[in-house]
């Protein structure tokens, strides 16, 4: 017979923060390569709907499947877990406000943009510019100042 789980031990099989976090680093890389979810998944061999259920974090992403993904992806398996700490699995971390962009169409087209940018120095210019225009202070209620 089995022991009982003990409440503070998490169901194994349910999704995490951590899981989220993965899932939204995988997003973040489809979207530097240019990659749609469809893409993806057909390289995976799985269905588009699953990426999403793994970009969501609703969905756990199995270690080979993690593998397998780092290579389309051509990415190390530690960019998953990149800005990913052991107290994010119990509190909110710092890829949420980057996950939340990242569902905003104007965040994926500046993405998209910036990765067919080839000259470094351009890239470095665009994003001195977009920092500054973030650090401008926007007039409150329709006022000028």
């Amino acid at each position: 017979m089995s022991e009982p789980r003990s409440e503070s031990v998490p169901n194994q099989r349910s999704a995490n923060s951590v899981d989220g976090h993965v899932g939204s680093r995988v997003r973040l890389r489809r979207l530097e390569l240019g990659l749609s979810q469809e893409k993806l998944a057909e390289q995976l061999g799985i269905t588009f709907q699953q990426v999403q259920k793994y970009e969501r974090g609703t969905n756990r992403i199995g270690a080979s499947r993690l593998h397998q993904i780092a290579i389309v992806l051509q990415a190390p398996i530690t960019y998953f877990f990149e800005g990913a700490t052991d107290a994010g699995i119990s509190r909110v971390n710092d890829a949420a406000p980057l996950t939340q962009a990242l569902s905003d169409p104007a965040t994926v087209r500046l993405v998209r943009a910036f990765a067919n940018i080839s000259d470094p120095q351009l890239k470095q210019k665009a994003v001195g510019i977009i920092e500054a225009i973030a650090e401008t202070p926007t007039p409150k209620n329709g006022t000028d100042g």
